[in-house]
């Protein structure tokens, strides 16, 4: 039995362009999120108010923010790493936020330079004081299907670290495959545990199409009742701190396989389409979605039969 209805929160604004060689100008930035608003999407993810020397391509995270068209009915989550990230998206009016560990010792490590409990300690303050004010918080656990750094991760490391999230107050969890190493196998197992713990209507996962299985991990999923699912436009992507970690499953991909199942997201993939098309006009390099690839090329050929 698979869902009817799908949601898809596109990462490509965040996550996406975060791990881009070339800083992506502000308007580019905005132009892109607005395109995407036009779409259907109801979670569009749009920047990260973390230290500007830790991610350069998102110093501009006030602007960016600030400067797009909210759209009704849209939310635009943003990363917040501390209470001072925190203040400053809401300055800037953000009403849903996300706080992000892992269930990687090593990884963690590198990547905020805390343990996972000391992660856990400080977003507790952060999630405390967001919903204190009102807002919506979303908790990333990275490194969920596998290390890029050898340690192991296991699926009940995974779920302890879920728990601890939604003990804390977060509305939804989202479980991240970062190094896109993980099979079907792997969502078969994971899935269930967390289900004992966590609803369904609280869970999305997260994967990268690094090994080429996000599609098969994400039929997996539905299988098993997942209906939440990240994806990025393009296939946009990957990790600063994952070596290896290449870009996330294209939202185009996610859409084309879901619609094709019948199952309803709300969304029209040629404005998708669209926005990966603007964006891939601005970056140094070609887009990863196949489905986007074939889709313009389909559609190239029409245009030239006419």
């Amino acid at each position: 039995m698979l869902p009817k209805k799908a949601t898809i929160v596109e990462v490509g604004a965040r996550d996406g362009l975060q791990n881009e060689k070339l800083t992506v100008p502000t308007g580019d930035k905005i132009r892109f999120i607005d395109l995407l608003s036009e779409s259907g999407l109801r979670w569009i993810e749009a920047t990260s108010f973390v230290r500007p020397k830790a991610i350069p391509q998102l110093a501009d995270a006030a602007e960016v923010f600030s400067g797009i068209r909210k759209a009704p009915g849209v939310r635009y989550p943003v990363l917040v790493p501390n209470l001072k990230g925190y203040e400053r998206a809401k300055g800037c009016g953000a009403d849903a936020i996300a706080v992000f560990t892992a269930a990687s010792e090593a990884f963690t490590r590198r990547n905020i330079n805390m343990t996972i409990e000391e992660s856990i300690v400080t977003f507790a303050d952060v999630i405390r004081r967001a919903k204190s004010d009102g807002l919506w918080v979303r908790g990333y656990v990275s490194t969920a299907f596998g290390s890029p750094f050898g340690d192991v991760v296991t699926p009940q490391a995974v779920r302890d670290v879920c728990i601890r999230l939604v003990e804390l107050g977060c509305d939804e969890i989202s479980v991240g495959d970062t190094i896109g190493v993980g099979v079907p196998s792997q969502v078969e197992e994971l899935v269930p545990l967390l289900a004992h713990a966590i609803s369904l209507d609280r869970l999305a996962l997260h994967f990268h199409d690094t090994r080429g299985t996000a599609l098969a991990n994400i039929y997996a999923a539905l299988q098993q009742g997942v209906h939440i699912f990240d994806s990025s436009a393009g296939g946009l992507g990957g990790c600063p701190y994952a070596p290896g970690a290449t870009g996330n499953v294209g939202t185009e991909d996610v859409l084309y396989m879901l619609h094709g199942m019948s199952i309803e997201t709300g969304v029209d993939l040629a404005k998708v389409r669209a926005a990966s098309r603007f964006i891939r006009g601005v970056i140094d390099h070609d887009l990863t979605s196949k489905a986007f690839h074939a889709l313009e090329a389909t559609e190239a050929r029409v245009l030239l039969g006419r």
